[in-house]
């Protein structure tokens, strides 16, 4: 991995639906990539289950997507 760059890609949204096992429909706000108002699947991070942080629908995220597209992962509540 010789000058590889480990880019993360994040993004904020408001969660939408709270759906089973830690799964959030959350539709994203407009950022430098010009994406806006795309629902996506997204889960909670391991720090966030381990202290119990509570995300309810309603909520601003932020999130880190995933490269290959279709989920991103909750990795801090806002409000």
């Amino acid at each position: 991995m010789s000058g590889e760059e480990d880019t993360k890609t994040t993004a904020q949204g408001t969660v939408e639906e709270v759906l089973p096992n830690s799964l959030f429909r959350v539709r994203l706000v407009a950022n430098e990539d010009g994406v806006e108002g795309e629902l996506i699947l997204a889960y909670l991070a391991g720090k966030m289950r381990l202290h119990r942080i509570r995300v309810l629908m309603g909520d601003k995220v932020d999130m880190i997507l995933d490269p290959y597209g279709g989920k991103a992962r909750i990795v801090r509540r806002l409000t």
